[in-house]
């Protein structure tokens, strides 16, 4: 039992490190090729923070465990929204762009509610799953985002400030080897162990996908959104959340559900109302108070939300 807590926080470390690898090593290579900046940055740093969900849940879904992939995107973006902002949010009011309160955080709930509708087989037969079908729905729900992500691109300055230091090319190719390696390597780790405890513990895999797997899979977000923040660099504090949910949703799970059906919980629908009801109160928030703004006491509300219904999880298991 105690190695399995060891493995799992060495697989959660390889997982944070090999993202950072894969990006550094990435972003120089994209400089190289006279990439912009600011589009470094909404896909290599965007993906690259979304990259420890992306594996753990594609080694749970090939080895068939479904509630550890919906816990683990679920549990992500709850602690992404909750945890992540609340905290963001504590250290300076987040003051956003009018394109965030008016289409990125509705795509977030356009999302949400995708999942709700293919996950309880709304259009076929309420199934209870998402087959490789949703699977490719959600994909290109991703793609959509992303031609959106791009013409924002074209119609704004580049203005990022992403800093790129000067490899070589083997140094460059390592760092992106290593980094796949460490995702690889830690994502196994993770999943192999969560397992254990689950079973370990007598509780289930939603459980550990939901709280352990999800804020460590998140710590990649977690530092980005806070140093931001304490920079008073708004957009990527809350910016990054929001790209992320979405990431996980359309494209995570997409590749899950690729790779294998997901037999999907209804309990599941709990935890998607919290998620889609803390997006609706983000959204309202830009309308109080300092317009476009989420204001201390909003991330406090946030913060107090999570740790209720950490509470309930827990509590329900005991």
């Amino acid at each position: 039992m105690t190695l399995s807590v060891i493995l799992l926080i060495g697989g959660l470390l390889l997982l944070v490190k090999g993202a950072d690898w894969l990006v550094d090593g990435a972003s120089v290579l994209a400089k190289t090729h006279k990439v912009s900046d600011l589009a470094i940055g909404l896909t290599i740093v965007a993906f690259g923070t979304s990259a420890p969900e992306l594996v753990v849940n594609s080694i749970a879904s090939s080895d068939h465990l479904p509630d550890l992939v919906f816990g683990n995107v679920i549990g992500s973006n709850n602690f992404n929204l909750f945890i992540i902002l609340g905290i963001a949010g504590l250290i300076a009011p987040l003051s956003v762009q009018s394109s965030t309160v008016w289409k990125e955080i509705p795509f977030s709930f356009l999302a949400i509610i995708l999942l709700l509708i293919l996950a309880n087989g709304y259009f076929h037969n309420y199934a209870l799953s998402l087959s490789h079908l949703d699977g490719f729905i959600l994909i290109v729900f991703f793609v959509g985002f992303l031609y959106y992500v791009f013409t924002q691109l074209k119609s704004e300055p580049n203005e990022s400030e992403i800093i790129i230091k000067d490899y070589s090319n083997l140094k460059i190719w390592g760092l992106i080897l290593a980094g796949l390696a460490g995702l690889v390597i830690g994502g196994k780790l993770v999943v192999d162990n969560a397992v254990v405890m689950a079973q370990s513990f007598g509780v289930s895999e939603k459980i550990i996908g939901l709280t352990i797997v999800a804020a460590g899979t998140s710590l990649p977000e977690l530092a980005t959104s806070v140093v931001a923040s304490l920079k008073k660099n708004n957009d990527i504090a809350i910016g990054n959340i929001i790209g992320s949910n979405i990431f996980n949703i359309f494209l995570i799970l997409g590749v899950s559900s690729i790779i294998n059906p997901l037999d999907y919980q209804l309990s599941f629908n709990k935890d998607l109302y919290i998620l889609l009801g803390g997006t609706i109160f983000l959204f309202l928030a830009m309308f109080t108070g300092k317009r476009k703004s989420l204001d201390r006491w909003e991330a406090g509300i946030l913060l107090l939300t999570y740790l209720v219904y950490i509470a309930y999880l827990v509590s329900k298991e005991l």
